[in-house]
This record gives C-alpha cells, sequence and structure tokens, in this order.
C-alpha cells in the first residue's frame, strides 16, 4: 500500500489579548544583533570563528519545494474563519487592460521572476538575453532584444515604470582554502548536500536515512560568487539600453519590490577564508561593490557597509555577510543604500511593512546526528521595510527547528507566524527524539520577536512539504512516515487540539487559494515504495476547518511532473475565468487515455469529490489548463511550443494580458485564447550571438570606452 499524507490544519491563531511570556522575552533578547565598534573588533570576531570552524559553512537543508507566502494572524475572534477569496496573481489593470502579475506570496510585493509585463511589454530572459516582445493587438512581436553576457543564464527581473532591473550572478572556481578538517572529504562542494537543487519528485523521503554526516558535509572552499545587478533602459523596447551596473560579492538570494523600492539580499563568503594575507584586514571579511554608470562614467568601489554598521548575531551564525541593498527605482541604481548582518542569508519573506531574513544558527556539519541538539533553532531578523531609501533592522527572535521555504513565513496584523521542522530531512527522523513541526507566533516587544503561541507535536517523525497561511488560517502539509498526521485546532491559542484527520494518497508541494475556501493543492502521487509516481492536483474543501475534505483530484500519470512542485513562479492562476495553468512534463510508459470520471475516494476524513487520469501516448511537454471551482477540476487545453530538433520546449511562464493567454519558453512567446488556450500566434526568439563575457565592465547594449 502507497503511503499516505494528511492536510495539518492551523487555524485562527488568536493572540491579539496573550501578554508575551517573560521567558519567552528573556530567551529572544539573547539573540539581538550588536554592531562592532571598530574594524578591528570586527576582524578579531571573524578570525576567532575561524579558528573553530576553518571557514566551513554549516550544510543547509535545501527545501522540498525551492528557490520559494501568504496572510494569516492574529485576530480578537475566537473562531475559526474559512480561506479568503484570492487576492494573489489577481492582476492589475492599465489603460483598461487587465493582466496577470508574478505569482507573489503577498499581494502588491513583487518578487523578482524571469518574465515581468506592464500590461503591453512582455520581458523575458531566456538562454543569456534580454527579449522584449510587444503583446497588445492581434500581432504580438518581438521589439528587441539585448544580450547580458555570461551572467545573463538564470537572470531575474523587477520592473518599475521603463527601468528594469537585472539580477544575475556568476560563480568563479573553487578556491581551496588549504585547511585540512579531519573526516571530511574533499570531492564534497560548498554548501552542498545530497539533497541541494534537487526537486520534491526525486527526495521524497526513502526508507534509507542518511548513513553518515560526512556524505553531507561541504568542504573548505571558497567559491568567488558574485551578483551583478543591470539598470536596464526599457521606455523604448526596441531599443533596450544598459544604464548602469553594481556587480557585489556574494551570492544572490532574493528581493523583494514594495512600490518604488527594491530590497536584494545577498549572502557573502569573506574573501579571507580563500586567501591568508587578508585576514588581518577588514576588507578580506566585508564584501565590496563596483559601481559602474554608462550614463556619466561615474565608477566607485566601496565595502557594502562600514565596520561600525555591520551588525552580529549574540550566538555566532556563520562567518558570511548579509547584505540587504536598498534600490530606490524611481531614482535609479545610483541611489543604493546597504545594511549588513554577519550572518548567512537562507530564506528571505516580506510583507507590506517588513522584510524577514531567517538564518539557521550556526552548527558543525561534521556532528554525528545522534549530537546534533533535538531542536536547533533558526534565527529571524525583521528589517523596517516602510522607509523606501533604507532598510533598519528593528527586531530579532527565534524559532524551534528548519524552514522550508518563504511560505513557512507570514506577517499578520502585526504578527509573524512560523512554520517549521525540528530536524532536517538529511538528519535520520529515526533517531530519538523523532522531528516535530510547529507553529510558531512572534510579536515585536521593544526590538524582541518573542514566542506569544505556539502549537507542537505536528506529525512526528514528518517533515513539512508545503505551508500556506491565508487571512487567520494556516495549512501545513506534511508527507507520512511513521504516523498520520492530524487536523489541529488553534482558535484557542493557549489550548490547541485536533480538530480531525484527513489522509490521502501523495503529497502537496505547493498550495494556492482558488476562492473563499477553497485550496488547490500542487504535488506527487507515490508508489508502493513511497516513490513519486506523477503528478496531482487536489482541491481541498477548507470551508470548515473542523473537517478539511477533498474535493477534487486530476491526476497526469505516471512519469508527470511540473516546475511548480519547486518554483512557485511557475504556477498561474485567473481568478476573472478560475482558470490554471501550470508547465507539466509527461513522459508516459503506458499509451492510455480515460476520459474524467468520478472516483470514489478514501473513506477515512473526506467526502466526495472527482479524480481523472490521462496519460497521451509519446509524453507530452507544454502547459495545461484547468477550470478550477466549486464543481471540480476541469481540463481546458495543451499548449505545446513549436519542437527543436524534435523536442517541445520547456514552458518557463504563462500570463495572461486581455484576452490572451502568453506561455514563455527558451524558443519564444505563444498567444493563445484565453477561453480555449487555442494558438493564435508565435513570436519566436531569435538564437542568441556568442559571448564570451558579463556586464561588469562593458555591457552589451553599450558601446565600449
Amino acid at each position: 500500500m502507497p503511503r499516505r499524507r494528511t492536510l495539518t490544519l492551523a487555524v485562527t491563531l488568536a493572540l491579539g489579548a496573550l501578554p508575551a511570556p517573560a521567558l519567552a522575552l528573556r530567551r529572544a533578547a539573547h539573540v539581538r544583533p550588536r554592531a562592532f565598534a571598530s574594524c578591528a573588533r570586527l576582524v578579531g570576531y571573524e578570525r576567532t570563528h575561524f579558528a573553530v570552524t576553518h571557514g566551513v559553512p554549516e550544510t543547509s537543508p535545501r527545501p522540498l519545494s525551492e528557490p520559494s507566502i501568504a496572510a494569516p494572524s492574529p485576530s480578537g475572534s475566537a473562531s475559526p474563519q474559512t480561506a479568503a477569496a484570492p487576492v494573489e496573481n489577481a492582476g492589475t489593470t492599465v489603460s483598461g487592460t487587465s493582466f496577470s502579475t508574478t505569482n507573489n506570496q503577498e499581494p502588491g510585493i513583487e518578487e523578482p521572476d524571469v518574465v515581468k509585463t506592464d500590461g503591453s511589454t512582455i520581458f523575458a530572459v531566456e538562454q543569456g538575453t534580454l527579449y522584449a516582445v510587444v503583446a497588445g493587438g492581434p500581432a504580438p512581436h518581438l521589439a528587441g532584444s539585448l544580450p547580458l553576457g555570461s551572467t545573463g543564464y538564470g537572470a531575474q527581473l523587477l520592473l518599475r515604470g521603463s527601468r528594469l532591473l537585472v539580477i544575475s550572478g556568476s560563480q568563479a572556481l573553487p578556491i581551496g582554502v588549504g585547511v585540512a578538517v579531519p573526516g571530511l572529504p574533499a570531492a564534497v562542494g560548498h554548501q552542498s548536500s545530497v539533497l541541494s537543487g534537487v526537486a520534491p519528485a526525486a527526495r521524497a523521503p526513502s526508507a534509507s536515512p542518511v548513513a553518515s554526516v560526512a556524505s553531507i558535509a561541504p568542504s573548505p572552499y571558497y567559491y568567488a560568487a558574485t551578483t551583478t545587478i543591470t539598470e536596464v533602459d526599457v521606455h523604448d523596447p526596441a531599443a533596450m539600453k544598459v544604464a548602469r551596473t553594481m556587480t557585489v560579492e556574494g551570492t544572490f538570494v532574493d528581493a523583494r519590490q514594495n512600490g518604488a523600492t527594491a530590497r536584494l539580499v545577498i549572502s557573502s563568503a569573506p574573501r579571507a577564508i580563500a586567501t591568508p594575507a587578508l585576514r588581518a584586514h577588514a576588507s578580506g571579511w566585508v564584501p565590496a561593490r563596483r559601481f559602474h554608470s554608462f550614463i556619466t562614467g561615474h565608477r566607485y568601489t566601496r565595502p557594502v557597509a562600514a565596520c561600525s554598521a555591520v551588525r552580529r548575531p549574540a550566538q555566532f551564525s556563520g562567518m558570511g555577510m548579509l547584505s540587504i541593498l536598498t534600490i530606490n527605482l524611481d531614482r535609479g541604481l545610483y541611489a543604493t543604500d546597504s545594511t549588513a548582518l554577519m550572518a548567512d542569508a537562507q530564506v528571505v519573506y516580506g510583507s507590506s511593512s517588513s522584510l524577514y531574513v531567517a538564518t539557521q544558527r550556526w552548527i558543525n556539519p561534521l556532528t554525528p546526528a545522534t549530537n546534533v541538539p533535538s531542536s536547533p533553532e533558526t534565527v529571524i531578523d525583521q528589517f523596517d521595510a516602510t522607509n523606501p531609501e533604507h532598510t533598519t533592522l528593528i527586531a530579532s527572535g527565534e524559532v524551534p527547528g528548519y524552514l522550508l521555504n518563504q511560505f513557512s513565513l507570514s506577517e499578520y496584523h502585526g504578527y509573524l507566524r512560523v512554520a517549521s521542522t525540528s530536524r532536517p530531512i538529511w538528519w535520520n527522523a529515526t533517531q530519538p527524539p523523532p522531528s516535530q513541526s510547529y507553529v510558531t507566533v512572534l510579536a515585536d516587544h521593544g526590538g524582541v520577536l518573542a514566542a506569544v503561541g505556539q502549537v507542537s507535536g505536528l506529525g512526528a517523525g514528518q517533515q513539512i512539504y508545503s505551508v500556506r497561511f491565508i487571512g487567520d488560517a494556516g495549512y501545513v502539509v506534511t508527507f507520512r512516515r511513521v504516523d498520520p498526521l492530524y487536523t489541529i485546532d488553534l482558535s484557542s491559542p493557549t489550548s490547541p487540539r485536533v480538530a480531525g484527520q484527513l489522509e490521502l494518497e501523495g503529497y502537496s508541494a505547493y498550495l494556492h487559494p482558488v476562492a473563499e475556501g477553497l485550496l488547490l493543492g500542487i504535488g506527487q502521487e507515490v508508489g508502493p515504495e513511497n516513490e513519486p509516481s506523477g503528478a496531482q492536483l487536489e482541491l481541498f474543501d477548507v470551508a470548515n476547518p473542523a473537517a478539511p475534505r477533498l474535493q477534487a483530484r486530476a491526476t497526469l500519470g505516471s512519469g508527470s511532473s511540473s516546475p511548480v512542485q519547486y518554483d512557485h513562479h511557475a504556477f498561474l492562476f485567473w481568478p476573472p475565468t478560475a482558470l490554471a495553468v501550470l508547465p507539466v512534463s509527461i513522459y508516459s510508459t503506458t499509451p492510455v487515455s480515460v476520459p474524467p470520471t468520478p472516483q470514489p475516494l478514501p473513506a477515512t476524513g473526506s467526502s466526495g469529490g472527482q479524480a481523472s487520469t490521462v496519460e497521451p501516448t509519446g509524453g507530452f511537454v507544454g502547459a495545461i489548463g484547468f477550470r478550477v471551482d466549486r464543481s471540480g477540476i476541469t481540463e481546458v487545453g495543451r499548449i505545446a511550443h513549436d519542437p527543436v530538433n524534435g523536442a517541445s520546449p520547456q514552458i518557463d511562464r504563462s500570463l495572461v494580458i486581455g484576452q490572451q493567454l502568453f506561455t514563455v519558453s527558451s524558443e519564444g512567446v505563444m498567444a493563445s485564447s484565453l477561453a480555449t488556450l487555442a494558438r493564435q500566434a508565435f513570436v519566436t526568439f531569435p538564437s542568441p550571438a556568442p559571448t564570451s563575457g558579463g556586464t561588469s565592465s562593458s555591457p552589451p547594449g553599450v558601446p565600449s570606452g
């Protein structure tokens, strides 16, 4: 029999009148960061910890759905409220034309993505080139393109009026530190693990635990990674040009855009790790940023922050530095402020008023699983995002365990809700004590994010696979290993209780609200050995939090998967027509076609529903549109881009402009009917010209010299 998983429902964290416990305040006060008094103090701090860690970072547990929020929190109500009607990706209207935006976690808080639009032009980064496609009218066409150089691959975009930020990264070859760490294999990469970069479909829990810490420990190498931020003038899409660039030492983690203000989070490894001569100097520990204006010719190189402006946590959180660059897009890249914290950045979440960065405390990666603390803690730093010119650290706190991704955090009515699991999946969950999950509510008390409410013991021996907070409700999906999971009623924050139980085959890796009381899950079925066997969509009726039930299910057959499982930006839901679109790859082994028919559902914790299975002969690569409403899940149509060398390219993004659905792949943009998904036009991207350089000194679109 296949394993089962349960939808764990945490609802109504009504904590407005609950006083903060003094013990929680005292504990949380220990994590408040402090500024360095001088460069000498900063250098001394780093050299002391380098002697202990040898520059080896803690192995970071990778989320089961990745680089990856909603909106619940405490209210005065004593009874659970159902999920509100969705506003995510509800779109906007400009000059009478409605269009969808990036599938952002929080309404109005833009996240970087590979495709952006202003309702008339689609800007997309594919194969290292920025393309501009005019979408209005019956014949969409390519307006222009701008090669981005070697750093353009994997670049992401933020758009404000006629300014486009292109955020890209490059990583040089590793530089050996020259430090021997006993028992650490040199072949294992920096901050890598057996789970790094693996999609959930390939990372379901297996019966065999990690055999040894050595297999997941990082090696002492320093990677000279850089992040390049390019400001592109797109007022004329046919003649896009680079205006300014900034290169920062470090790896881009994530960004959020509140109106005109973009905040970029960059995590930097100190150059002094690889270069002993720099260990006595602040420049070896504080990353640099290099600016170049192609408008005025102005250049500068300076540290991301002065030593006295760099803060450090009270308890060591790694040798790296977290930098937040604040950019006013109405003024351009030259108007950039920075904030620095001596910690590694792992999860970023943004609300309308704050930016939160979560960091795991440093634990020696050579520590045997049996000696690891029963519940390691994640430190969360809150930064004020209300000032368009600056980002200021205002509070810090901690929660037990590890976070899955950005959806593990949600701010609502002044409270921060956090879902966490006590042990990462790469530690043996069978070692006592077994893992468990929590939902913790934090509130700012004089610069301390103190826990004012918590439910624990969710899913003993399990890990969280997906989280969504909506209004006063939170939804936590875990995948079963040992015991069933339960529906937890948190309407009384001091007396949480099991309200119901819902067991279903497989798991959801992404949750999306589609209507009031309706939640769509996208994930995988599982086979008899607990292995993923094919993509599925599940529609949950959560109108009654005490009795969630499966409303409908659609499965895509064996060998199917969707990037939505690890990248929520690949998902589109268009509320006006209840249309859900997701990229899909189906490599069918059994040529069977079964029309959608009602199927019986598991009796435990469920009632009603429908299921369908489709396995087309020869497989399918493209996008599938579904009508998702109270009547169920109905397939509307399929979209496949023109084959290249006999194979259809993967569709990366979908967006709505007016009455058309546009899909973007590496080969071009297709316009389809929003009502039927029938093909209307295809705009081909020309093959990019060979390039051998980045944008650090003379970017594409700008004459050298």
